[in-house]
């Protein structure tokens, strides 16, 4: 049975590398440090280690019984194990767009779905043209901030994987940064000038104690997490019909329970 498992694994990483082996050369600037990128599939890949190093002088460490790469950030532990579409924030899963990939002793990981949780902004022209990687400036938030933040995130994704919790945070941070809406957290929580804009606002819920999973998104949103772009409306269909939103708004994506629009 043993031998049945590593087999198995073996010939995971052979298919693989195998994919990962057909990938076409793509420059990378990550702040400005030039990267050797590879894209495949519609994805862009880097080499995990000097990727870290050019977004927060953050060390990786290997875990050779695991497979997997460890890094510690200025907000959290990040897990990499290799072959897995998913990352470990913490004890949390956080969603890729894209297998881990092992070759040649290095770990290639996803660009995009890192680059949004770590704060960084990632502008693709064409593939002749070098990806641009550029850290989003810090925020400077206050604990009150981060009060209204966690709790709206807990109040309207509890239960949602942590992508999705980044996701509500994003739309409110994206409001923030609208000249359409209130130039801070706690005034775009309870703004209801046309109406309720979030619903726990008007049950109760947002007074509610967040869960830890919500303080961690609400804590990398004010660091510069961003994963649903534009957005700035959200409904759950099992809930709402949100027929306004699906009238006047553009479509983006949905995570978990939730529709994301522009």
């Amino acid at each position: 049975m043993r031998y049945r498992a590593l087999l198995c694994l073996l010939l995971a990483f052979l298919l693989l590398g195998q994919a990962h082996a057909q990938a076409v050369e793509m420059e990378v600037v990550v702040n400005g440090e030039t990267l050797a990128g590879e894209a495949g599939d519609g994805v862009t890949y880097v080499p995990l280690v000097p990727l870290m190093e050019a977004l927060g002088s953050w060390a990786t460490t290997w875990d050779r019984e695991a497979q997997a790469a460890a890094v510690e950030t200025d907000l959290c532990t990040l897990s990499v194990p290799l072959g897995s579409r998913e990352v470990l924030v913490g004890d949390a899963a956080y969603q890729l767009n894209g297998p881990v990939i092992g070759r040649d002793g290095c770990t290639y990981v996803p660009l995009r779905a890192l680059a949004d949780l770590l704060g960084a902004e990632v502008e693709y022209v064409d593939a002749r043209t070098p990806v641009t990687v550029t850290s989003r400036p810090p925020v400077d938030y206050t604990e009150e901030d981060l009060y209204w933040l966690s709790r709206i995130i807990s109040a309207e994704s509890q239960g949602e994987c942590l992508l999705g919790q980044l996701a509500v945070g994003s739309v409110v941070m994206n409001r923030v940064a609208s000249d359409a809406y209130p130039d801070n957290i706690r005034d775009v929580v309870f703004d209801a000038r046309d109406a309720v804009q979030f619903t726990p606002t008007a049950n109760g819920a947002v007074y509610w104690e967040p869960t830890e999973l919500s303080v961690l998104a609400a804590r990398l949103v004010l660091n510069g997490a961003s994963v649903v772009e534009d957005c700035k409306f959200f409904f759950c269909p099992a809930l709402s019909d949100g027929t306004w939103i699906r009238e006047n708004c553009e479509y983006h994506t949905t995570i978990g329970c939730h529709m994301f629009y522009r």
